[in-house]
Protein backbone atom coordinates (compact mmCIF):
# COMPACT_ATOMS: atom_id res chain seq x y z
CA UNK A 1 0.00 0.00 0.00
CA UNK A 2 1.46 3.57 -0.98
CA UNK A 3 1.79 5.73 2.09
CA UNK A 4 0.35 8.91 2.44
CA UNK A 5 2.09 12.17 2.82
CA UNK A 6 0.91 15.00 4.10
CA UNK A 7 2.70 17.90 2.76
CA UNK A 8 2.66 21.54 3.27
CA UNK A 9 1.57 24.12 0.28
CA UNK A 10 0.49 27.26 -0.27
CA UNK A 11 -1.92 28.69 -3.00
CA UNK A 12 0.18 26.89 -5.52
CA UNK A 13 0.41 23.03 -4.70
CA UNK A 14 3.48 22.45 -7.04
CA UNK A 15 5.63 24.37 -4.34
CA UNK A 16 6.15 22.84 -1.44
CA UNK A 17 7.86 24.82 1.37
CA UNK A 18 8.12 23.02 4.55
CA UNK A 19 11.32 22.37 5.87
CA UNK A 20 10.14 19.77 8.19
CA UNK A 21 8.07 18.24 4.77
CA UNK A 22 11.18 18.45 3.03
CA UNK A 23 13.21 16.40 5.56
CA UNK A 24 10.61 13.85 5.06
CA UNK A 25 10.19 14.00 1.84
CA UNK A 26 13.40 12.92 1.27
CA UNK A 27 13.69 10.68 4.06
CA UNK A 28 11.09 8.66 1.85
CA UNK A 29 13.12 9.03 -1.56
CA UNK A 30 16.44 8.05 0.44
CA UNK A 31 14.41 4.64 1.58
CA UNK A 32 13.05 4.00 -2.39
CA UNK A 33 9.45 4.09 -0.53
CA UNK A 34 6.38 5.57 -2.75
CA UNK A 35 4.43 7.70 -1.24
CA UNK A 36 1.16 9.75 -2.16
CA UNK A 37 1.26 13.39 -1.86
CA UNK A 38 -1.49 14.88 0.15
CA UNK A 39 -1.40 18.67 -0.37
CA UNK A 40 -1.90 20.82 3.03
CA UNK A 41 -2.81 23.95 3.75
CA UNK A 42 -2.63 25.76 6.90
CA UNK A 43 -6.35 25.82 7.96
CA UNK A 44 -6.37 21.97 6.94
CA UNK A 45 -3.94 20.64 9.33
CA UNK A 46 -6.31 20.87 12.44
CA UNK A 47 -8.39 18.17 10.07
CA UNK A 48 -5.36 15.80 8.96
CA UNK A 49 -6.28 12.31 10.14
CA UNK A 50 -8.70 13.25 12.82
CA UNK A 51 -6.43 16.24 14.00
CA UNK A 52 -4.22 13.39 14.72
CA UNK A 53 -1.09 16.67 15.17
CA UNK A 54 -0.80 20.13 15.27
CA UNK A 55 1.88 20.68 12.43
CA UNK A 56 2.20 18.27 9.24
CA UNK A 57 4.35 16.63 8.17
CA UNK A 58 1.66 13.39 9.11
CA UNK A 59 2.14 9.92 7.42
CA UNK A 60 -0.31 7.09 6.98
CA UNK A 61 1.75 4.03 5.82
CA UNK A 62 -1.53 1.25 6.56
CA UNK A 63 -2.71 1.47 9.81
CA UNK A 64 -0.29 3.22 11.28
CA UNK A 65 -0.14 7.35 11.19
CA UNK A 66 3.16 9.15 12.35
CA UNK A 67 3.26 12.48 12.90
CA UNK A 68 6.70 14.72 13.21
CA UNK A 69 9.49 14.59 10.81
CA UNK A 70 12.07 12.83 13.14
CA UNK A 71 9.56 10.14 14.86
CA UNK A 72 8.79 9.26 10.67
CA UNK A 73 12.56 9.16 9.72
CA UNK A 74 12.73 6.64 13.00
CA UNK A 75 9.27 4.80 11.78
CA UNK A 76 10.81 4.33 8.05
CA UNK A 77 14.33 2.73 9.42
CA UNK A 78 12.42 0.64 11.67
CA UNK A 79 9.21 -0.41 9.61
CA UNK A 80 11.99 -0.87 6.34
CA UNK A 81 15.30 -2.33 8.05
CA UNK A 82 16.22 -3.92 4.29
CA UNK A 83 16.04 -0.65 2.45
CA UNK A 84 18.97 2.27 3.18
CA UNK A 85 19.32 3.71 6.92
CA UNK A 86 18.42 7.16 7.82
CA UNK A 87 20.33 7.05 10.43
CA UNK A 88 23.21 4.45 10.40
CA UNK A 89 22.95 3.24 14.41
CA UNK A 90 22.15 4.28 17.20
CA UNK A 91 24.88 6.76 17.16
CA UNK A 92 23.37 8.34 14.07
CA UNK A 93 20.15 8.85 15.72
CA UNK A 94 21.88 10.94 19.09
CA UNK A 95 23.92 12.74 16.03
CA UNK A 96 20.85 13.75 13.83
CA UNK A 97 19.14 14.76 17.31
CA UNK A 98 22.21 17.61 17.91
CA UNK A 99 21.77 18.60 14.37
CA UNK A 100 18.08 18.59 14.63
CA UNK A 101 18.60 21.02 17.16
CA UNK A 102 21.45 23.17 16.43
CA UNK A 103 19.02 22.99 12.89
CA UNK A 104 16.22 24.49 14.76
CA UNK A 105 18.06 27.48 16.85
CA UNK A 106 20.71 28.64 13.80
CA UNK A 107 19.51 28.27 10.66
CA UNK A 108 15.58 28.50 11.28
CA UNK A 109 15.23 32.06 12.84
CA UNK A 110 17.32 33.55 9.95
CA UNK A 111 15.68 32.09 7.43
CA UNK A 112 12.24 33.26 8.61
CA UNK A 113 13.80 36.67 8.73
CA UNK A 114 14.18 36.35 5.53
CA UNK A 115 11.08 34.80 4.08
CA UNK A 116 8.47 35.65 5.98
CA UNK A 117 6.84 37.92 3.57
CA UNK A 118 7.65 35.51 0.75
CA UNK A 119 6.08 32.85 2.59
CA UNK A 120 2.59 34.90 3.42
CA UNK A 121 2.36 36.05 -0.17
CA UNK A 122 2.39 32.28 -0.85
CA UNK A 123 -0.94 31.68 0.62
CA UNK A 124 -4.10 31.85 -0.53
CA UNK A 125 -6.02 34.69 1.49
CA UNK A 126 -7.58 32.72 4.51
CA UNK A 127 -4.16 31.36 4.86
CA UNK A 128 -2.32 34.32 4.69
CA UNK A 129 -4.55 35.81 6.95
CA UNK A 130 -3.82 32.92 9.80
CA UNK A 131 -0.18 33.24 8.78
CA UNK A 132 0.22 36.88 9.51
CA UNK A 133 -1.95 36.77 12.65
CA UNK A 134 -0.30 33.60 13.93
CA UNK A 135 3.29 35.01 13.09
CA UNK A 136 2.79 38.73 14.01
CA UNK A 137 1.75 37.38 17.48
CA UNK A 138 4.79 35.15 17.77
CA UNK A 139 7.48 38.10 16.92
CA UNK A 140 5.71 41.06 18.50
CA UNK A 141 5.60 43.08 15.23
CA UNK A 142 4.50 42.96 11.71
CA UNK A 143 6.18 40.78 9.38
CA UNK A 144 7.55 43.42 7.61
CA UNK A 145 9.70 44.66 10.38
CA UNK A 146 11.06 41.39 10.78
CA UNK A 147 12.27 40.88 7.43
CA UNK A 148 13.90 44.54 7.59
CA UNK A 149 16.46 43.13 9.69
CA UNK A 150 17.60 40.59 7.57
CA UNK A 151 20.60 42.38 5.53
CA UNK A 152 22.00 43.55 8.94
CA UNK A 153 21.49 39.64 9.91
CA UNK A 154 23.30 38.44 6.79
CA UNK A 155 27.13 37.96 7.71
CA UNK A 156 26.26 36.64 11.74
CA UNK A 157 24.38 33.97 9.83
CA UNK A 158 27.08 32.90 7.18
CA UNK A 159 29.63 33.08 10.08
CA UNK A 160 27.37 30.69 12.17
CA UNK A 161 27.71 27.75 9.45
CA UNK A 162 31.49 27.97 9.99
CA UNK A 163 30.99 24.30 11.94
CA UNK A 164 29.37 22.56 9.44
CA UNK A 165 31.66 24.71 6.74
CA UNK A 166 34.39 23.49 8.71
CA UNK A 167 33.09 19.60 8.71
CA UNK A 168 32.44 19.76 4.89
CA UNK A 169 35.84 19.88 4.58
CA UNK A 170 36.84 16.56 5.84
CA UNK A 171 33.72 14.58 4.03
CA UNK A 172 31.21 15.39 1.47
CA UNK A 173 27.58 14.77 3.49
CA UNK A 174 26.74 15.40 7.28
CA UNK A 175 26.42 11.52 7.41
CA UNK A 176 29.99 11.01 5.96
CA UNK A 177 30.83 9.71 2.74
CA UNK A 178 26.66 9.31 1.54
CA UNK A 179 23.76 11.75 2.95
CA UNK A 180 22.16 10.55 6.46
CA UNK A 181 18.91 12.54 8.00
CA UNK A 182 21.31 14.73 9.74
CA UNK A 183 21.75 16.22 6.02
CA UNK A 184 18.16 16.26 5.54
CA UNK A 185 17.35 18.44 8.27
CA UNK A 186 19.81 21.17 7.23
CA UNK A 187 18.98 20.65 3.66
CA UNK A 188 15.22 21.31 4.71
CA UNK A 189 16.17 24.30 6.67
CA UNK A 190 18.27 26.00 3.18
CA UNK A 191 15.31 24.03 1.07
CA UNK A 192 12.65 25.94 2.83
CA UNK A 193 14.61 29.88 2.00
CA UNK A 194 15.45 28.21 -1.34
CA UNK A 195 11.62 27.46 -2.10
CA UNK A 196 10.14 30.47 -0.54
CA UNK A 197 12.67 34.17 -1.25
CA UNK A 198 15.12 34.96 -3.86
CA UNK A 199 17.32 36.68 -1.10
CA UNK A 200 20.99 35.21 -1.29
CA UNK A 201 21.30 33.63 1.59
CA UNK A 202 25.20 31.69 0.79
CA UNK A 203 27.58 33.06 -1.30
CA UNK A 204 28.11 30.64 -4.54
CA UNK A 205 31.95 29.14 -3.75
CA UNK A 206 30.73 28.27 -0.14
CA UNK A 207 30.99 24.75 1.09
CA UNK A 208 27.65 24.71 2.65
CA UNK A 209 26.52 25.96 -0.71
CA UNK A 210 28.15 23.75 -3.03
CA UNK A 211 27.14 20.78 -0.25
CA UNK A 212 23.33 22.36 -0.94
CA UNK A 213 23.73 21.68 -4.12
CA UNK A 214 24.81 18.12 -4.20
CA UNK A 215 22.15 17.85 -2.05
CA UNK A 216 19.57 18.98 -4.53
CA UNK A 217 21.09 16.57 -7.11
CA UNK A 218 20.02 13.26 -4.30
CA UNK A 219 17.59 11.02 -5.26
CA UNK A 220 16.90 12.07 -9.10
CA UNK A 221 17.26 15.39 -8.14
CA UNK A 222 13.84 15.66 -6.03
CA UNK A 223 14.60 18.79 -4.59
CA UNK A 224 15.12 20.56 -7.79
CA UNK A 225 11.57 19.96 -9.48
CA UNK A 226 10.38 22.71 -6.93
CA UNK A 227 12.02 25.49 -9.17
CA UNK A 228 13.67 28.10 -6.61
CA UNK A 229 11.74 31.65 -6.09
CA UNK A 230 12.51 34.28 -8.33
Amino acid sequence: MTILFYDLVGHDTQRPFSPHCWKTKMALAHKGLDATKVPTRFLDVPKVEGGVSKTVPVIRDGDRVVADSFAIALYLDEAYPERPTLFSGEGGKAMARFIERWSQLTIHPYVATVALTDLNGMQDEANAAYFRGSREERYGKRLEDVVANRDAGLAGFRASLEPLRSMLGYQPFIGGSSPLFADYIVFGALQWARVASPYRMLEAGDSVAQWFERCLDLHGGIGRQVAAAA
